[in-house]
């Protein structure tokens, strides 16, 4: 059974300089973390990230831009950007059984990122785009990063809603006081990050981004960054929301969630009593939650699910999402390549 991991991680030689050049470690220990095998791992797009697939059992990456991707860079990230997607539609024209990809997106530039997002699909058979929480200063919801969103619904290119670092105010006020360590582990993969990312998704949802663009479509990790858990009180804000829908039909209807190494069938159960198997996606996170002893395969094997199901899980509910892009825009990418 073929198995394809839809939010597997790499960084540029580019765009970690660009990070440096920008400080932004002063303010996102995050940037530290990218270091050691966990660098080496990121930026390796041949032979030795096929090898831990091959190991871990995975067939297939969706490649896309680790956090805190471009979300405060300038202008200059337009031709980071570009420049990083055509390296990445290289790396997939040399593996097309082995790697898809996620746009890059110069995000501070909404209507640059909009363009770019659109290129990337329609020439490059890139299969969506991942944005690494706030923009700045700007949650996902600001209406001068709405482009984005438009056109991604137009594509029918799903959006990644990946965690980043919460704003520093955030970090002193619920995530220090500990060890330096402590505090930074606590403010992202602890907790902070998750919180971060989901309340982006519900912050979308109560400005009524899918009342006004119904037919697109959100991925969240890591079993749906803490909001699945949450659903019933989430609920309760339909009397005062003013949505056109419940917020659990945005849940059923404009959100997927993937596993993101959290190999829990627990979370697996959850996840699906909220949005339905139909809508579950899998993952590794490689290369964070990278495990050896074909692990990933393993989880598949062992999740509790009837074969059916494993296969939507492992590889036939991402395979449908994107089918459209497929079956518009194949063409275009394949001229290119040729």
């Amino acid at each position: 059974m073929k198995l394809i991991g839809i939010e597997e991680h790499f960084l540029t030689a580019d765009i970690r300089d660009a990070w440096t050049a920008a400080g932004l470690e002063a303010t996102d220990p995050s940037v530290a973390f990218h270091a050691g095998a966990i660098e080496g791992r990121l930026l390796d797009l041949a032979q030795g990230r096929l090898a831990l697939m091959d190991e871990t059992g995975l067939d297939i990456q969706v490649l896309s831009l680790t956090t805190p991707g471009l979300h405060n860079l300038g202008s200059e990230s337009i031709d980071l950007a570009r420049r990083t997607n055509d390296a990445l539609a290289e790396v997939v024209a040399r593996h097309p059984t082995r790697f898809e990809a996620m746009a890059t997106l110069p995000v501070s530039m909404p209507d640059e990122a909009a363009l770019e997002l659109g290129r990337c699909v329609r020439t490059l058979d890139f299969k969506g785009t991942v944005l690494s929480g706030k923009v700045g200063q700007l949650h996902l919801d600001d209406t001068s990063l709405f482009p984005i969103f438009q056109h991604a619904e137009t594509l029918g290119a799903p959006i990644l809603i990946h965690p980043r670092m919460p704003d520093a105010a955030v970090q002193d006020a619920y995530y220090s006081g500990f060890a330096p360590a402590v505090d930074a582990a606590f403010a992202t993969y602890g907790l902070g990050w998750h919180y971060d990312a989901g309340i982006q998704f519900i912050r979308l949802v109560l400005a009524g981004t899918f009342d006004r663009l119904p037919k697109l479509q959100v991925i969240l990790g890591h079993w749906g960054e803490v909001v699945l858990f949450y659903a019933e009180r989430l609920a309760a804000m339909d009397r005062v929301s003013g949505l056109i829908q419940p917020i659990a039909h945005y849940l059923r209807n404009n959100l997927y969630v993937t596993s993101s190494g959290m190999f829990l069938p627990h979370y697996l159960m959850r996840a699906a009593e909220i949005v339905g198997f139909d809508r579950l996606l899998f993952s590794t996170d490689y290369p964070y939650q990278y495990r050896a002893g074909n692990d990933a395969r393993k989880f598949l094997d062992s999740c509790g699910l009837g074969d059916a199901d494993k296969r939507a899980f492992g590889f036939a509910n991402w395979t449908r999402l994107t089918a459209d892009l497929t079956r518009r825009f194949t063409g275009a990418s394949m001229g290119l390549r040729l």
